[in-house]
């Protein structure tokens, strides 16, 4: 970013967060050069598509057309070029310059440009995390924070001309949008790992880890053809499932010595444990109920995760990774609070080889899983890294800090 070229004479905005602007931008309180309208009607007697917050992607100024919603009550009503700007949750970021006439959730402001403000301008403006971040310093309740455009009325909003406007618009579009191309690509790369993980730990703990090895037919639509020598053997003849013990908020210790593990996994710590040793858990309570997490040494485990304790000598690792395969899931309850028993998780039935070639597929397992998990690390910082350079970049230029006239994006 320090790379990129700079205005050649700058002056004090009066206004901290601002710093320096170029000496030929204007510096004016938003109520001064922006609107806020957005008439109120009722959805229900209007034709108009209607645009909730959680169509709007944080911080990129994207609609998520993939969310469909329907009001009941009172909208916004807005027009082509409004800029969207969610009062709830400042903090998220959610601002979408309006293609069509529209309505919008009345938690959203609806701010109209005067003939001095590019609206596309304007939109980059309110995504800039400088003004995110001072929007979100005005706002008011604890648990739903809402800004109010009687505080963001008052702030100021630098701009040079409207030609000039258009073109710092038009070079962060173009910008943007190879960096939002690069962002993909890592969550393209992310979702096949995603995808070669679940493959992987189901190959090899449904079919074992030699190519050649002689097959036979399990019975079962969900195993199909296993090894010949492994058994189809119900889970309660080898293991006995117990839920974890209760547990209340005030239970938590900031210098527990014991971790806690709930039906999601670690919770944080306590003085006491309820379990010594490797042990799978299963989430028996919530939408993610059926997941499967691991606990080693001393542990306490909350009544919200089923301990799977072994009645035979098994490999804990490997019957982790064999439940994770099967998708308990899938077997929850349909009901308000989404659940499994541990008598029906008992009642499956699963794949049992000899507890030596359970080693060796958990061993297998493990070493390939860090080398998956090896490249989603980098794809997650090189995101992020992307990420914070694409909002780093629109703050920098909304507010004059690198000039753009006469850049090119190839």
């Amino acid at each position: 970013m320090s790379q990129l070229p700079r205005y050649e004479s700058y002056k004090d905005s009066g206004v901290q967060w601002l710093g320096e602007i170029p000496s030929h931008w204007d510096v004016k309180r938003m109520k001064f050069v922006v609107a806020n309208v957005g008439d109120k009607i009722d959805a229900k007697e209007s034709d108009l598509r209607y645009f909730g917050l959680e169509n709007i992607e944080s911080f990129t100024g994207k609609l998520l057309d993939s969310v469909e919603l329907e009001s009941e009550g009172i909208g916004h009503r807005f027009q082509k070029d409004d800029v969207l700007f969610g009062k709830l949750r400042p903090y998220l970021a959610k601002v979408f310059l309006a293609q069509e006439e529209g309505l919008s959730s009345t938690e959203a402001l609806v701010f109209r440009s005067s003939e001095v403000i590019y609206p596309k301008f304007l939109s980059y403006y309110c995504l800039s995390q400088d003004f995110i971040n001072e929007v979100n310093g005005t706002t008011f309740g604890s648990k739903m924070p809402r800004a109010s455009w009687d505080e963001i009325s008052s702030f100021r909003i630098v701009y040079p001309s409207l030609d000039e406007q258009k073109i710092i618009a038009d070079f962060l579009d173009k910008r943007l949008a190879q960096v939002d191309a690069l962002i993909s690509k890592q969550e393209i790369l992310l979702e096949k790992l995603a995808e070669q993980r679940v493959a992987l730990i189901s190959h090899a703990v449904t079919k074992g880890l030699n190519p050649d090895v002689e097959l036979k037919d399990s019975r079962d639509v969900f195993f199909g053809k296993i090894p010949k020598h492994w058994k189809l053997i119900a889970l309660h003849f080898i293991v006995r499932l117990i839920s974890g013990d209760s547990i209340t908020a005030l239970d938590f210790v900031a210098d527990g010595d014991y971790p806690v593990y709930g039906g999601n996994g670690f919770r944080g710590y306590i003085d006491r444990y309820t379990h010594q040793g490797n042990y799978v858990l299963i989430g028996r309570q919530g939408a993610l109920c059926g997941n499967i997490n691991f606990a080693s040494g001393y542990f306490f485990a909350t009544e919200h995760a089923v301990v799977v304790n072994p009645l035979i000598d098994l490999n804990y690792k490997w019957l982790g990774f064999l439940l994770m395969a099967m998708n308990l899931n899938q077997y929850s309850t349909t009901a308000a609070q989404p659940g499994i028993s541990a008598e029906v998780i008992g009642r499956l039935k699963i794949l049992l080889p000899e507890i030596e070639e359970q080693n060796q597929i958990a061993d297998f397992i493990e070493t390939e899983l860090r080398g998956i998990e090896e490249l989603k690390n980098k794809a997650i910082v090189l995101k992020n890294k992307l990420k914070e350079y694409r909002s780093t970049l629109i703050t920098q230029v909304v507010t004059g800090k690198i000039d753009v006239r006469n850049l090119k994006v190839n």
